[in-house]
Formats: C-alpha cells, sequence, structure tokens
C-alpha cells in the first residue's frame, strides 16, 4: 500500500498496465502472472526497479521504494508456497495471524478433530520412542523441543495427507506458525549441519571408546587439542555427545562415612589448610587418604596416596592387602624418596582424622620429615576434596575389579598413576598434565 494517494489521471494511468488488476486511491493489485514473472527476473539478478520499469509503471508514480517492497514480500510467498502461492491472493489472510470469526462447518470440524488425534498419535509415539521410561510406575515426564515439535507436524501432514491444517497443528503444539515455516525453510542448513557433525563425532567416538567410555567433554576437549591439535568447543564437544547418546560412566553420590572416635593415645590435628589446597607452590600442600578396592571376586585391597595440592600430581603411593599401620609408613617413605631435593619450607601434610593419622608414632615421623600435620574436621570429606576426587577419578576409569591379583592389581595401579601424572590433561590445571604444570609453576 502506498504511503501518496494517487489522481483519478494516475489511476486510470495505471489501470491501462496489463500487469494490473485495479486500482484504488491507495493501492495497486498486480496480477499473479507478474509477480511470478518478477520473483522470476528477479532470482535472474535484476533489480527491483528496473524489473517495475521494464514492466511499464512510472517509479514517480508508484514510489522508488515499492518495488523492492513487492519484491520482497511475493519472494517469502513465493518460497513457502509456491506459485500458487502468488497465483492466489494471500495478503490478509491466515499468515496474517488474525483469526478468522467465519463459523466452521461440521466438515471442517470434523477435519480438525482427525488432525488433532493424528498429531496426537504421533507425538505419543515419539515419546516413547525417544524417552520412554517409567520410574516407580510414574511414566517420566517429557517437555519436546520446538524443533521436534515441528518435526512432529511435518510427519503428521506428510503421513496423513492434511491439508489447510497447519495453523490448527501449531496451535496444538504450542508453537508459532511462522516458526514452522522458517523451521521447513532451514531443511539444507540443518542437514548441512548433520553432515558437518557426522565428521565430528568419528574422533570425539574414537577418544571415548578408547578411554572405554569413562571420559567426559572436559576430558575430551584437552585430550583433543593437545594430541591431536584440534580446537573445539566443550559446549559443542556436549552437545555431539548427548546428540550420539555418548555417555560416561560416572561414580554414584555416597553419603560420607564418619570417621571412628580416636583414642586417648591418639590426638588430632588443627586444620590448618582450611580449604587452600592450591598455593601455587608445588610440595607446599601434600594431601594424603586411603581407599578401598575389590577386586577378582571380592578380594579386598588398599591404597594409600599422597597428592600435591597445587600440581594434582600423585607424589608416592602404596597398594596393600593389609590396613595396618605399614600402610602409611611405606606411603611416607616413598614420599620421602620422590622429594629428592628435600620438602618444602612450610611443607603441610593434609589428612582426615583416620586412625592411622592420629597415630602417634605416625604423626612422630611426619615431624621427623620437616612436614606439619594438618587434619579435616571430623566427618567433613570436603575438607580433603582433592584427593577424594582422585580416588573417585580412578574408579571410574580404572577396570580395577577385573584384576585376578594383587600383582595385577598393582601394575594397574602403577600404570594409572603414570598415566595420570604424566598424560592426562586437566582443565583447572591450564589443559595441563600435573607434570607439565609443575614445571610451569617452579619456571614462573
Amino acid at each position: 500500500m502506498s504511503k501518496n494517494l494517487f489522481t483519478d489521471y494516475q489511476i486510470k494511468e495505471l489501470e491501462k498496465n496489463p500487469n494490473v488488476l485495479r486500482v484504488s486511491e491507495r493501492a495497486i493489485s498486480y496480477h499473479p502472472d507478474f509477480k511470478v514473472k518478477a520473483v522470476m527476473e528477479y532470482q535472474s539478478g535484476n533489480v527491483p526497479s528496473q524489473i517495475f520499469i521494464e514492466s511499464g509503471f512510472n517509479i514517480e508514480v508508484i514510489g522508488k521504494s515499492q518495488p523492492k517492497r513487492c519484491l520482497q514480500r511475493w519472494r517469502e510467498t513465493y518460497e513457502k508456497f509456491g506459485e500458487q502461492g502468488l497465483q492466489s491472493e494471500r495478503r490478509g489472510k491466515a499468515a496474517s495471524g488474525r483469526p478468522s470469526s467465519k463459523e466452521l462447518s461440521v466438515e471442517e470440524k470434523l477435519k480438525k478433530a482427525e488432525a488433532r488425534i493424528k498429531f496426537l498419535e504421533a507425538e505419543n509415539g515419539l515419546l516413547k520412542k525417544a524417552r520412554g521410561t517409567r520410574e516407580a510406575g510414574v511414566e517420566e515426564k517429557t517437555i519436546l523441543t520446538p524443533s521436534e515439535k515441528f518435526q512432529l507436524i511435518e510427519h503428521t501432514i506428510r503421513q496423513h495427507q492434511l491439508k489447510n491444517q497447519v495453523s490448527y497443528l501449531c496451535e496444538i503444539a504450542g508453537v508459532c506458525r511462522s516458526g514452522y515455516y522458517a523451521w521447513l525453510k532451514s531443511a539444507p542448513i540443518r542437514q548441512r549441519k548433520d553432515f558437518d557433525d557426522e565428521i565430528d563425532i568419528e574422533l570425539i567416538q574414537f577418544i571415548f571408546q578408547q578411554k572405554k567410555e569413562k571420559v567426559g567433554a572436559l576430558q575430551i576437549k584437552m585430550i583433543l587439542e593437545n594430541d591431536y591439535f584440534v580446537e573445539m568447543n566443550h559446549k559443542k564437544i556436549r552437545r555431539l555427545m548427548r546428540k550420539y547418546q555418548l555417555i560416561a560412566k560416572v561414580r554414584k553420590a555416597k553419603p560420607y562415612k564418619k570417621m571412628a572416635k580416636a583414642t586417648q593415645e591418639h590426638h588430632t590435628c588443627p586444620n590448618l589448610l582450611k580449604r587452600e589446597f592450591n598455593q601455587e607452590e608445588p610440595g607446599k600442600v601434600l594431601l594424603t587418604d586411603i581407599t578401598y578396592l575389590y577386586y577378582s571376586n571380592g578380594q579386598k585391597a588398599y591404597l594409600s596416596c599422597v597428592k600435591d595440592g597445587s600440581t594434582n600430581e600423585i607424589l608416592a603411593h602404596y597398594l596393600s592387602s593389609s590396613l595396618e599401620m605399614d600402610i602409611v609408613y611405606k606411603t611416607l617413605r616413598r614420599l620421602d624418596e620422590a622429594m629428592q631435593e628435600g620438602f618444602h619450607p612450610e611443607a603441610i601434610l593434609h589428612s582426615d582424622q583416620g586412625f592411622h593419622y592420629t597415630h602417634p608414632l605416625f604423626q612422630e615421623k611426619v615431624k621427623k620429615l620437616g612436614i606439619t600435620q594438618s587434619m579435616s574436621r571430623k566427618g567433613n570429606c570436603w575438607d580433603n576434596a582433592p584427593m577424594e576426587s582422585f580416588f573417585g577419578h580412578f574408579k571410574d576409569e580404572v577396570d580395577y575389579k577385573d584384576c585376578n591379583s594383587l600383582n595385577e592389581l598393582k601394575h594397574l595401579v602403577d600404570s594409572y598413576i603414570e598415566e595420570y601424572n604424566n598424560h592426562r590433561y586437566q582443565w583447572g590445571l591450564n589443559k595441563m598434565t600435573p607434570a607439565q604444570y609443575r614445571d610451569h609453576l617452579l619456571a614462573v
């Protein structure tokens, strides 16, 4: 519609043009054949004003911006509805979004009811196929994404040959009609993205399977960057893992077991660390703990470790079939051997309030090494969280239950810790391994 009013003379002149159906004081109704011709010429590279001038229109009369506005509207109609959409006048119809006040006939009501039933059947089928899980006898509540709803609408229309039901199906699905047509229009883009995803997921799947399905998105990102020199956003990796159902095997959270009360001969130490684990000085914060490992049909072993709080490096470890005091004494001996250049002058050995660490002889040995002892608060595992985290990762990533002997388990533990210290990239260490980060801190 023109902002200017056409004069009687201009109206008569415009009506002489065979490309015009009718003219009012404010609007021109163009012939459908002209609309189709104009769109074709525009796609061939002609500019809107040139198309109108060559078709006998006076640009000064109809307005300089009129050709561009018309071509934009006609192109959108052509892309959505094809040539048939230009042959029938669509302005002011359902595309405007205004609900019709016309009462529906019995036949139209029946068609809508059938369309609703078909859509709900398709929706129910998708939910059962994609996420049809039940928990404690109650079906899991699922919320479909807009893309999934558009897919359902398209599937329902094509399978059941439903005509003129797009608006109604969009209303049932709770999506907008324009969004549905935009989704249809973007099909080539989605296909191209799916093709790109197929290429990107190959290397991710290889790493995921190589690590026995025990790595998450951040670990995969660091492996891609450091080992394959591939830059990929961790959000994209998560999206691809979710799309291709690559679910990492993680441990279930278990409540922390309270420590047994120490005997009168045993003395606890104050919490000097107060969760300041990373003090950017290698060897200053030493964290220690013991965990149990079940292997070979229920046999039990115990793993004692000392971890550097600044670099996450496992400095010493000892595996034993016994939980006697010797397990912590040998761990201390290995720690002393590992610290060839001596301990940090302000070194702190932090542990829980377990029997081993409150024992007078153990505390005496720690003091002889020139190390200050610190302990977590009773029943508070977060005070030694990095050590607990390492044991959790170990149990997630190592198939220690398959070992048939203690020697086999020792070999597995040694291999994992060597891999962990020298080849396992960590997000919190600037994507370096513990050994690399230690050298980085010493260089700084």
